[in-house]
């Protein structure tokens, strides 16, 4: 799995000379991630494949435009994508095929744009978002050490030797802070820690 760096740099390659071998390993990394984060947001599978493709082939287009001085990549390719679906179900509404049961779609209200689909009671997604709010409250309680191992295990799905590699530390370390991070997490959300 490429490093973040290696990312950048195949982003790069994209831009400047539209290298297809360095985009189809940008595709084969980020599209299977997004493809879930639309279906997570309440897009139907078929629906969150396709805003996929046209996510990754913005990427190709607008490959010159990313600045790894301003955003991490990733955040780069999932605002574009989190901007196609908030423009779906804008022209889903706007068309009336959309059973929202609201006014209009704001940028700022994600809440809104993943109760599209009544994949869920609203009493469950209510439950989940609460959830989902106790951990990032968790997540900022704790150290940034532990934090950024988590993140790279877990989010970027890095292995314990490459993230143990790319941080230059030993991965008896790594292993230490991701299992210390968890344990810190489960009493936070436990309630069993200040």
């Amino acid at each position: 799995m490429p490093t973040g760096d290696e990312l950048i740099e195949l982003a790069r390659a994209v831009a400047l000379t539209g290298d297809r071998s360095a985009f189809a390993v940008l595709f084969k990394h980020f599209a299977p991630r997004v493809k879930a984060y639309l279906v997570r947001s309440g897009l139907p599978v078929e629906r969150a494949e396709e805003l996929a493709q046209e996510t990754m082939v913005n990427v190709w287009r607008k490959a010159a435009s990313f600045d790894p001085e301003r955003a991490q990549l990733s955040t780069w390719i999932f605002t574009i994508a989190r901007n196609l679906r908030v423009d779906h179900l804008r022209r889903q509404h706007d068309r009336g095929t959309a059973d929202m049961g609201v006014e209009s779609i704001d940028d700022d209200a994600d809440v809104l744009a993943q109760m599209v689909h009544d994949a869920a009671p609203l009493d469950e997604q209510l439950g989940a978002a609460r959830r989902e709010a106790a951990v990032r409250r968790a997540l900022q309680q704790l150290a940034p050490e532990q934090l950024q191992v988590l993140w790279l295990s877990f989010y970027d799905e890095q292995s314990h030797a490459r993230i143990a590699q790319d941080l230059n530390v030993p991965l008896g370390t790594v292993k230490s802070r991701i299992r210390l991070a968890v344990n810190h997490l489960r009493r936070l959300l436990d309630g069993t820690e200040p």
